[in-house]
């Protein structure tokens, strides 16, 4: 008697999906991201308000504790970062491009660290302290309007150049996904 054996067919092989970020470093880009969004608006409409108004101190104010939840959020930022490898890029980066793209994200990160700092001492200097509802978390530092001044103006101006730098992270990001064609912004998403 002769056994006859069926064999199944054989699926084709999943090609495998390509490198991605972990996810919670994808978390904390995407959530950064929008932090740093909401603050933007927050500080530029509030000019749309009457000084001293109520609206006007709630959109200064929610830009400054929105900057410290992205103050709080660098850290882990980084360390998620520094604990995976960054994946690969599909088809590989040339070095000056690469090169480019590691400026970017290091002057990211900086403006992402110093630029909450930057307006924390900006209110330590100007206010004597943290404002906290009815409470005041005091300063660790003499008032000193002037240097407060410097300050909030060095603010300003690097967030001025942070929209910069932010644009031409987005701006690369699009052109590596729609003209290059490789996997820079899927590894994000």
């Amino acid at each position: 008697m002769r056994s006859t054996v069926e064999t199944l067919p054989v699926p084709p092989r999943a090609t495998p999906a390509a490198p991605r970020y972990s996810p919670s470093a994808r978390r904390l880009h995407w959530l950064m991201a929008g932090l740093v969004i909401l603050a933007y608006v927050l500080i530029t409409t509030r000019g749309w308000f009457p000084k001293g108004s109520a609206l006007k101190t709630l959109f200064v104010q929610g830009h400054f504790w929105v900057g410290l939840v992205v103050l709080a959020l660098v850290l882990p930022r980084v360390l998620v970062r520094l604990r995976r490898p960054v994946p690969a890029v599909t088809p590989p980066l040339k070095p000056p491009v690469k090169a480019l793209a590691t400026l970017t994200h290091v002057a990211l990160y900086g403006f992402l660290l110093l630029q909450p700092l930057l307006g924390v001492l900006v209110v330590l200097l100007e206010r004597g302290g943290i404002p906290l509802g009815s409470l005041l978390i005091a300063s660790p530092f003499e008032l000193n309007k002037g240097l407060a001044h410097t300050l909030e103006n060095l603010h300003v101006w690097m967030g001025t150049a942070f929209y910069y730098v932010i644009g031409l992270h987005v701006v690369a990001s699009i052109w590596h996904h729609v003209v290059v064609r490789d996997d820079v912004l899927k590894r994000m998403l």
